[in-house]
């Protein structure tokens, strides 16, 4: 077989690994729980473990092992993650086998990706944003992801966009994750709705208890429910005016959306493309875009990851985009 890396992409629900060569063949996937529940301990054990499964699998030793976790990162270390429990954990005590090791944080790693083999492929300062939960952000300068002076950059979704606000989980007021993540974007939704007189109790109870997704809230929100419209307004305003900022400090080539509420499309990218250049008034918006991985963007960084662990500093470059979002990602 192939000369491969073993790629896992450790998220504080799931654990997405992979097998990819040299030459960017993705010969396995796999996906498995993250059990946060049971304490950092418990989820180191279950990352070696994929790992030596994974390498097993693949029928030889790998030539290299990337990760992308959350949290405070070093190519060295995890450093510390509220969502794992983990601190001070060094790279080489999340793999079981003797060979080269890197390690990257989760966000920065797929906007590695999407600069080295996605919608940032050719150009050289981008910001990569994906919406989800959350919403971080990964700063990548001249085709590299900027952590900081200490690894914190990057946190967009901290940015207060209205200071008289809701309370953010992370202690501030107003913080655009409150507003525009897929989280906050169904939970504002279902607050309001469970609450409005106007609407009728579906099951002869009221107030009524209403839960929804985000994916529900931006189909209502097409269809003109205006209660889901001023929702999904409230979203759009506050990522126009994080955006704003961003881009007047600067000035990226291009905003790559990505995560579960890049999803709706141009329900979100054409009334966000308007807004922010409303509020850039005297100079041109960047652009933006749509993220080209998906939810493969973390595993594919962490390959790259693990190649340049190998010594091969230029591996993605000539990695086909087709063949990489052919196989399946588990």
């Amino acid at each position: 077989m192939s000369s491969f890396v073993v790629a896992l992409d450790v998220g504080g629900t799931s654990m997405k690994g992979g097998l990819v060569t040299r030459s960017g063949e993705i010969l396995r996937t796999d996906r498995r729980a993250t059990p946060r529940d049971r304490g950092p301990a418990a989820v180191i054990a279950t990352i070696r473990s994929f790992i030596d499964d994974l390498a097993a699998a693949g029928g030889g030793t790998p030539e290299g092992v990337g990760l992308a976790v959350p949290g405070l990162v070093t190519a060295e270390a995890a450093l510390y993650s509220a969502n794992i429990g983990w601190r001070d954990i060094p790279a080489t005590d999340l793999v079981p086998l003797d060979v080269p090791v890197m390690l990257g944080h989760d966000v920065r790693t797929g906007g590695l990706a999407e600069s080295v083999l996605g919608a940032g492929r050719e150009l050289s300062d981008f910001l990569f944003l994906p919406i989800g939960t959350g919403i971080a952000g990964a700063t990548i300068l001249h085709g590299e992801p900027y952590g900081g002076s200490a690894g914190w950059g990057g946190e967009i979704g901290h940015i207060p966009v209205f200071p008289e606000g809701e309370a953010c989980a992370c202690g501030q007021i107003g913080c655009l994750e409150t507003y525009a993540s897929a989280s906050a974007v169904a939970r504002r939704y279902s607050t309001r709705a469970t609450s409005s007189p106007a609407l009728p109790p579906s099951t002869g109870t009221s107030p009524v208890a209403v839960s929804v997704t985000a994916e529900r809230v931006a189909a209502l929100t097409a269809s003109g429910d205006p209660l889901a419209t001023e929702i999904w307004g409230d979203a759009v305003e506050a990522l126009s005016l994080a955006l704003a900022t961003y881009t007047l400090l600067l000035d990226p080539s291009a905003i790559v959306l990505g995560g579960g509420l890049a999803e709706a499309g141009t329900l979100l990218s054409a009334p966000l493309a308007e807004r922010l250049q409303q509020r850039l008034a005297f100079r041109q918006a960047p652009p933006l875009r749509h993220a080209a991985l998906g939810v493969s963007a973390g595993m594919l960084g962490a390959a790259l990851l693990g190649w340049r662990a190998a010594g091969f500093t230029d591996a993605g470059t000539t990695w086909s985009l087709d063949v990489l979002k052919s196989p399946r990602v588990a």
